[in-house]
């Protein structure tokens, strides 16, 4: 049986190990990230957000 293998997205030299650092929360990294958007809230009209790779399972 192979597994697959991921890279975690915060390290890339590490494999993915399901820790949930990456759920984390930007300003309260003591609470999981439920997509507020206030990490992003500015006085702009718009927001760009760069994607550089989409995993799929």
């Amino acid at each position: 049986m192979q597994l697959d293998r991921y890279f975690c997205i915060l390290d890339e030299e590490k494999v993915c190990d399901q820790c949930g650092e990456c759920d984390r929360c930007d300003l309260d990294p003591q609470k999981i990230c439920d997509n507020c958007g206030k990490c992003i809230a500015d006085d702009r009209d718009y927001e760009v957000i760069e994607i550089d790779q989409i995993v799929t399972e």
